[in-house]
């Protein structure tokens, strides 16, 4: 393929309004961003209303934003792409008939991005790194390992039976005080904390078993609160938070270092929200670096949501020739597997 493929990127599935142009799967020319977490956080958390409203707002200025940042219009652009789930239904729809109404009238190629397929192909943006490996997928909605074959073929190996990682430390975060967002305030509060002051539980599941289970370590987090409360205990944050990130943490890293040498692959990838935990992180790394596998993660912009992870994917799609129609729909419980 000697011309350039010029995708604009649009992702909207949660509280980020953010668009794209990205150069052949690799260079991001332009990847803006924005935000709604201040918006959200006297809530606790995102409301989903509220999200799809201020979806509508930002769009127009965003895609502005981005074209102009490249010096390009929409005639420049070879394909618009789209994260069509999972994700909040009514954001998703905002970002969707956003792209169908630019390709419908650019008479530019629509391709619909599987959220999750985005946030693995982040590890694509920086260096050299190509499948096949195994990619551990941590956010607030998600948790999933998953063995990548190839560029657009993945194996889902396990995740979560009940809460994400990323949703476990919200739910923490919430209840030792912290607020919303969880991930970064246990993240940071945890390094003035002993994580070997409480030993809470680490669930393997049973034998063999790549799925995961947060529920129980997040109960027992909230029955040592109770507990230290009804006993008029002093509550100690920071060891608390230490103490619950290892036992998340530990878990994620056994699981995916057994995965890898079971499939005989030397290498991982981190990806999603969670990717950007420091101490995850470093114990993936030591783990790695122990077993002689090679560690890639992407750097923390490419780690929460945004549209330069789809640009990425969907060019990968628009060269093994997929093509999505208008009556593309937004699909909120969108499994990885559904894809194919």
């Amino acid at each position: 393929m000697n011309k350039d493929v010029i995708i604009m990127a649009i992702e909207s599935s949660c509280d980020e309004t953010s668009v794209s142009i990205v150069k052949n799967g690799k260079h991001v020319l332009s990847n803006i961003i924005s935000s709604q977490i201040d918006l959200h956080k006297k809530f606790g958390g995102v409301v989903p209303e509220i999200a799809s409203r201020k979806h509508i707002e930002n769009i127009d200025p965003v895609i502005s934003e981005a074209l102009e940042e490249t010096d390009m219009t929409i005639k420049d652009v070879t394909a618009v792409a789209v994260t069509y789930g999972p994700g909040l239904v009514g954001a998703l729809l905002v970002g969707l008939a956003e792209a169908k109404a630019i390709a419908f009238a650019a008479k530019k190629p629509l391709i619909g991005v599987h959220h999750i397929e985005g946030h693995i192909s982040a590890n694509y943006i920086e260096g050299e790194f190509k499948p096949p490996f195994v990619c551990m997928v941590v956010s607030g909605g998600h948790t999933h390992l998953v063995h990548v074959r190839d560029y657009g073929k993945y194996e889902i190996m396990g995740k979560t039976r009940d809460d994400a990682a990323g949703e476990a430390f919200d739910k923490v975060a919430r209840s030792i005080g912290l607020g919303y967002p969880g991930g970064p305030k246990i993240d940071n509060i945890s390094k003035e904390g002993n994580e070997n002051a409480i030993e809470f539980p680490r669930s393997y599941l049973e034998n063999g078993s790549y799925d995961f289970s947060f529920s129980g370590v997040k109960s027992a987090v909230l029955n040592y609160i109770n507990q230290c409360k009804m006993k008029e205990q002093e509550i100690n944050v920071p060891d608390i938070a230490a103490s619950f990130q290892k036992s998340v943490v530990e878990v994620i890293v056994n699981k995916t270092i057994k995965a890898a040498k079971e499939l005989k692959l030397d290498k991982i990838a981190l990806a999603g929200g969670v990717a950007a935990n420091s101490k995850l992180r470093e114990e993936m790394k030591k783990a790695c670096e122990k077993e002689g596998i090679t560690l890639h993660y992407p750097s923390l912009v490419y780690c929460t949501d945004n549209a330069a992870m789809i640009g990425v994917a969907a060019y990968y799609e628009y060269i093994n020739g997929v093509r999505h129609n208008m009556d593309l729909n937004a699909i909120p419980n969108l499994k990885l597997s559904d894809r194919f």
